[in-house]
């Protein structure tokens, strides 16, 4: 019937388009039916019907959850698939085919989740500046590629423009220094500035009460501007800068070949004077440079630049992450397990030592003891870890199984048993010896009857060893109970045993055929 339809809606003229929207389906599937012959897609549809599909089992899964949340991709239904049949193995591009041909088989259209937004009221002049970082891959003279990071900087009110580029990733002392260049720029400083919850800035939003790393702290106390930070997963509260960061990247950066960083950065200034802020703006209908000579007045006055140094900063901070590493250049370098804390700060300080091989040290706080030293690795995207950072490990498995085995009455046959479980659960094995320890030191006593009822059972685990222990223990306290209350209880006719004979034998003496 789809292929009979698409080809009556074809000889009416309509595009592929119009026919792919007509019946919920692809343009692909639009064109596939469009040069079949009638035969053929008999045959295909014959075909289709018997063709098994690996996830036709879980079609039913699949076809409730489309119809509850149409919105769901390809990529959320697979993630499901696996925590609900953890045994799975499928592969993303077979999970995206299937709920392509499921929609289109049930006609069940992938709808979008609409966030509405408010229009928010102009800013007043020298009220407040918005800043974001950003980065570009670009092309060298040589023909090779690099990466670029970059700052920009917008004005609210008058929509004036700033940026300012590196070869390397930021610091908390680059965004600062380049806070004062655009301090410099502009000619005087905003009441407020808008942020991400950037780790250069800021360590926690705090229910409103900002927890700023300390080297950033001290240049808002010294500057005194107030911070404003997004919440997360909120970036349409910050929505100038983000429109002027992808200005930058499609505007300026695009296509553009790279000579060395000071070059880049004085093209950079000459773009913003020649396109950036001299450009209509879409909003005002104002060129930003007209606009800001009247919010220039309203900036409030900065003495002269501020230096790093006199600042007294003598070392970059960073956060901890919850796997206990701190990220440095593209890289993770561990630091002793537990260093990072579910409550409470979380920041340490990291200096860079050394001419050649240099050495990254890492402080729990200024001038204090280090807790981690490490080489700077040159590679990226690795993790650098110190083996001594991890748990202890001074009991080896070996060690903990041996203790284990001292135990048991037959040790030899024990041995036997852990082997298979630790065998059955090669990831787990320090955890099921911890279980094995744990029992033989508050229930030793019934460690070979368990180890007896396991084996016999078929039962290879630390788990259901536990609870076979357990069980004998419960049995053991209520036997003792149980006759103390037959003894004292009248004797019932009901309760007296009374054997039952096979069929076979009344047959015999009867004289019957028991074959």
């Amino acid at each position: 019937m789809l292929y009979l339809e698409i080809h009556q809606l074809a000889k009416r003229n309509l595009t592929v388009s119009q026919i792919a929207n007509q019946f919920k389906i692809s343009r692909t599937t639009v064109y596939k039916y469009l040069d079949m012959s009638f035969e053929e897609a008999l045959q295909q549809f014959e075909e289709y019907k018997t063709r098994k599909k690996k996830l036709d089992v879980h079609l039913d899964w699949i076809v409730a959850w489309l119809e509850e949340y149409p919105h769901l991709s390809a990529a959320q239904i697979k993630d499901w698939l696996l925590e609900k049949f953890p045994n799975l193995e499928i592969g993303d591009s077979t999970v995206r085919l299937y709920v392509q041909e499921v929609r289109e088989k049930y006609q069940i259209e992938k709808t979008a989740q609409i966030r509405q937004y408010e229009a928010i009221q102009q800013q007043p002049m020298g009220k407040q500046m918005q800043v974001d970082w950003g980065e570009t891959k670009q092309k060298t003279v040589s023909k090779r590629e690099i990466k670029l990071y970059f700052i920009a900087f917008v004005l609210a009110h008058s929509r004036q423009k700033y940026m300012e580029w590196q070869d390397r990733p930021f610091t908390t002392r680059d965004a600062i220094r380049c806070h004062e260049n655009a301090f410099h720029f502009y000619g005087g400083m905003p009441n407020e500035i808008v942020y991400d919850q950037d780790h250069l800035l800021s360590v926690s939003e705090n229910a409103g009460d900002l927890i700023l790393t300390t080297d950033f702290q001290s240049y808002v106390k010294e500057r005194n501007f107030r911070v404003h930070l997004c919440r997360k997963a909120d970036p349409e509260s910050k929505g100038m800068i983000e429109n002027v960061v992808k200005f930058i990247k499609g505007n300026f950066a695009d296509s553009r070949v790279f000579k060395d960083i000071d070059d880049w950065n004085e093209r950079a200034l000459q773009w913003l004077e020649r396109t950036g802020n001299h450009n209509v703006h879409y909003t005002t209908k104002k060129r930003p440079v007209e606009v800001f000579l009247l919010e220039k007045q309203h900036l409030q006055p900065v003495s002269s630049l501020l230096s790093i140094e006199s600042m007294n900063e003598s070392s970059i901070s960073r956060n901890v992450m919850k796997d206990n590493t701190v990220r440095f250049e593209s890289n993770r370098y561990s630091v002793p397990i537990g260093t990072y804390k579910t409550k409470g700060n979380n920041q340490v300080f990291i200096e860079i030592k050394g001419s050649n091989d240099k050495q990254l040290i890492i402080r729990s706080s200024k001038n204090r003891e280090v807790i981690a030293k490490h080489i700077i690795s040159k590679e990226k995207g690795i993790l650098i870890k110190n083996r001594n950072h991890g748990r202890d490990r001074s009991k080896g498995i070996e060690a903990l199984k041996n203790g284990l085995l001292s135990a048991f009455e037959n040790e030899e046959k024990a041995k036997v048993y852990i082997e298979k479980v630790l065998e059955k659960y090669p990831r787990y094995r320090r955890d099921h010896l911890e279980i094995f320890r744990s029992v033989s030191i508050n229930d030793s006593t019934w460690l070979d009857k368990a180890l007896e009822k396991c084996i016999k059972e078929n039962m290879y685990s630390a788990n259901d060893f536990k609870d076979v222990v357990l069980y004998l223990k419960k049995q053991s306290q209520q036997e003792p109970l149980v006759s103390i209350a037959h003894e004292k209880r009248p004797i019932n006719k009901a309760d007296i045993p009374v054997e039952t004979r096979p069929l076979s034998t009344y047959t015999s003496i009867l004289g019957g055929d028991v074959s």
